[in-house]
């Protein structure tokens, strides 16, 4: 693969290290994110792989804590520039010479930063001006520890009212520090900084962009598959698509793709896959009806954890039968992408909290006799479709709204039965063909405004009339959101006549529904999906 210039990431557990990345990838600079307590021989070694600034993340823990963590001593040694973000910021203090208290002014949320010295990071960046001239920043903050004593040869940077150490720097060595959260969308300016780090700062080209990368993948997978057979679990779903197009361009018809209709796809699902990748694509497809078995295991169980481990080993025992069909299959190819790592394991680290597992991440079993390979692991949502556009698949295909692997299995709360499939994929197929029929003033349809939208069964009945006759049927909720990189989300403000004719055509034409809702939810504090 070829060698870009790279900013390392330093996780410390934070449920938010992933945006960064995000975030740097956006200004066309490759970046990894590694666990905070790598070697200090590791972080030499980068050196020699393109090596040209660090991110420290931010942590739910304290800097001032005995057993804290700590960043590789090489980070300050190596000689290019670090930017500690929050924790990150505090741990760098305590590192080279300040110190971090525990603040009786905690703050959480919106901030208004005044910037100070015109430094580099910061220079000509601000969203307002006070009448004495100040430059201001619109933050979002989320410590409740401060910096109360900067390191030698810092100065001052940034300060709120309750943080007078808000932001640092040392110039001269190129080490910045902030206490808000430049990565997420709330802080107005935060792309504008970390473009200035990562280029300027940093010194990295525009030289990571889904075009060019297409070249290095497919390198990749055949050096790392060599002549042997791939079968990858087809899902229809964005990630699954193009992983199955990537991977059939590396190694063509050594690789053979698996669909299973568990039961729990969306309306005309299968049929609509197996036309796109067998019939237009001529990719290698198996099509397994494992309804009942999916169904036969789910009987009965409502956690939702469960279900998803339920629905993973079924997934894996499908995978394994008929791999062993398949004379030299040895890999087992998946469209895991990083926001699936990140909210199985919290990070690579495994120190922030799991909030639910995926069923394509660590959950195979030893006894799998297949070698994993996931060309996207590393990749975020955004930057598989644009593989997929550069792949040349259809735009309808990869920019369809995202599906979980488990299908309606996660969007039918409590115990999955037939029934409420049946029921919740007709609703469903309503909403998402009103939401393309809708348009806004500029035209666009509310599924392009949307960046994912479906229904979800509730397992509780209420009491409707219709005509003269009075029901008692099942409630189904409509969730739409908008955002641009899942680890955060806002719902979507639909039109209420848009809302007004969906709920009417599900009461009117999904018989045994008589009542639909709407989720106002937005994450955090909720998920997108309801289990």
């Amino acid at each position: 693969m070829s060698v870009h210039d790279r900013i390392l990431i330093l996780d410390f557990g934070s449920q938010v290290t992933q945006l960064i990345a995000r975030r740097v990838r956006e200004t066309q600079v490759y970046c990894e994110i590694h666990p905070y307590d790598v070697s200090d021989d590791f972080i030499r070694a980068e050196l020699g792989k393109g090596l040209k600034g660090v991110i420290l993340s931010g942590s739910h823990a304290s800097a001032y804590d005995e057993a804290s963590m700590r960043a590789p001593q090489a980070v300050f040694e190596v000689g290019v520039p670090v930017l500690g973000i929050c924790y990150g910021m505090q741990t760098m203090a305590m590192q080279l010479g300040g110190k971090v208290s525990f603040s009786d002014h905690r703050e959480f949320g919106y901030a208004e930063v005044r910037a100070h010295g015109h430094t580099p990071l910061f220079q000509g960046i601000e969203d307002f001006s006070t009448p004495e001239g100040h430059g201001m920043l619109k933050v979002w903050m989320s410590h409740g520890d401060k910096v109360t004593e900067l390191p030698p040869g810092f100065k001052l940077m940034a300060s709120t009212p309750s943080c007078p150490i808000a932001g640092m720097a040392d110039v001269q060595r190129h080490y910045y520090g902030v206490q808000f959260h430049p990565e997420v969308t709330h802080t107005v300016q935060g792309q504008a900084m970390l473009s200035r780090f990562v280029h300027e700062i940093c010194g990295c080209a525009h030289d990571w962009n889904m075009p060019d990368y297409v070249s290095e993948a497919v390198e990749a997978i055949r050096r790392q598959v060599g002549d042997d057979e791939v079968i990858l679990g087809l899902s229809g779903g964005v990630d699954s698509s193009v992983a199955a197009a990537l991977i059939h361009k590396a190694i063509g018809d050594k690789l053979t793709c698996v669909f299973v209709d568990h039961g729990l796809l969306r309306l005309n699902e299968a049929e609509q896959v197996l036309k796109t990748f067998a019939d237009n694509m001529g990719v290698k497809v198996i099509h397994v009806d494992a309804t009942d078995d999916f169904m036969g295991k789910l009987a009965g169980v409502s956690d939702p954890e469960a279900k998803r481990k339920i629905i993973g080993r079924e997934f894996v025992e499908v995978f394994q039968r008929e791999a062993g069909k398949l004379k030299g299959a040895k890999w087992l190819a998946q469209g895991t992408i990083y926001p699936d790592v990140i909210e199985s394991a919290g990070a690579k680290t495994g120190k922030a909290v799991t909030i639910k597992s995926h069923h394509n991440v660590g959950g195979l079993p030893d006894t799998l006799h297949l070698k994993l390979l996931e060309p996207l692991r590393e990749l975020f949502k955004d930057e598989v479709r644009k593989l997929g556009v550069a792949l040349g698949l259809p735009p309808e295909m990869v920019y369809r709204h995202p599906f979980p692997g488990p299908g309606l299995g996660v969007r039918i709360l409590g115990e999955v039965k037939k029934e409420y499939a049946d029921l919740l994929r007709r609703a469903d197929a309503i909403f998402i063909e009103e939401l393309r029929n809708f348009k806004d003033e500029s035209g666009k349809s509310w599924y392009d405004l949307t960046a994912q939208a479906f229904a979800v069964f509730l397992p509780v009945r209420s009491v409707g009339v219709m005509g003269d006759g009075r029901t008692y049927d099942y409630v189904v909720a409509l969730r739409a959101v908008q955002t641009s990189d899942f680890m955060t989300a806002d719902w979507a403000p639909l039109p209420y006549p848009l809302l007004a004719k969906v709920s009417g055509r599900i009461i009117n034409e999904v018989r045994g529904i008589n009542r639909v809702v709407y989720d106002v939810s937005s994450k955090p504090p909720a998920t997108i999906e309801w289990e």
